[in-house]
Formats: structure tokens, C-alpha cells, sequence
């Protein structure tokens, strides 16, 4: 078998493996937290970005940290023994009115960086409470 009929054979399998299923979005995003921040993610998380604190079932709240809701974003954060915030891997977060999210935020003492190099988007960086770095970006107008 040559390498471009394997080539071949892999996609096929790949199209006919993937056709029986589909993805539906991601129902959240985990950010690690350390032990005894919550109180930080509530500030931030709740105070500064206006989402919803929401329950976390009992066998889960045992182990610490908090999830927060808002429009159709889910973020879970949890508690790591040896936490190291995430300087590079991030969520990247779609917004309405992305400006006023940057206003808000640089307002309550956030510093908010704007990058113009992904096509068709305008974007910020800024980090959170704990120095997890966080993407904001909104589809620009056709």
C-alpha cells in the first residue's frame, strides 16, 4: 500500500466514523483555581463579569472551587493541588459588545490587550484574578 492510498483510507475512515456523530458546543470551560480562591472567582467571575453563581452538586462542592453561568457560557473552576495559572492555553470567549466587556473590565482594574491578528475578529487578552489568561473576541461586521 503506497503512502497516498493510505492517506486515502484514513480519510475515508475518518468521514465515515465522524458521520455518526456530531459535536454540540461545549457545555463549559475548566480553569484551575488553588485552594481557598473562591472568594477571588466570586469577585470577578460574579462581580466583575455579572455571571450567575451556580450550584455545584454536593459530591463536587466537596472538593472546592465554583461554577458560573452567563448567556451561554458555562465556566467551572477548580481547585489544583500545585496550581500554576494558564499564562498561554485559554478559553477563547465569544461576545456581544465586546468594547463594553473591555471597559468593564478595565475599569474594575483589569488590564485588557487588543490583538488585530486573527482575521475577521476583533479580540482582547486580559487575565483574570488568579493570572488565568482569558480571550475575548467578537466577530467584526461584514
Amino acid at each position: 500500500m503506497t503512502t497516498e492510498n493510505t492517506a486515502e483510507t484514513t480519510e475515508e475512515t475518518v468521514a465515515e466514523t465522524a458521520s455518526a456523530y456530531s459535536f454540540g458546543g461545549l457545555h463549559h470551560v475548566q480553569l484551575a483555581i488553588p485552594a481557598g480562591a473562591e472568594d477571588l472567582c466570586r469577585q470577578f467571575w460574579g462581580e466583575v463579569m455579572g455571571m450567575t453563581e451556580l450550584e455545584k452538586p454536593p459530591v463536587l462542592a466537596a472538593r472546592g472551587g465554583c461554577w458560573f453561568r452567563g448567556g451561554g457560557l458555562e465556566v467551572h473552576l477548580g481547585v489544583e493541588q500545585e496550581f500554576s495559572p494558564a499564562r498561554k492555553a485559554h478559553p477563547g470567549i465569544l461576545v456581544r459588545s465586546l468594547r463594553d466587556l473591555a471597559k468593564r473590565l478595565e475599569e474594575c482594574g483589569h488590564e485588557v490587550t487588543w490583538d488585530d491578528n486573527f482575521p475577521g475578529h476583533d479580540r482582547f487578552y486580559a487575565f483574570d484574578k488568579l493570572g488565568n489568561r482569558l480571550e475575548f473576541l467578537e466577530p467584526q461586521a461584514s
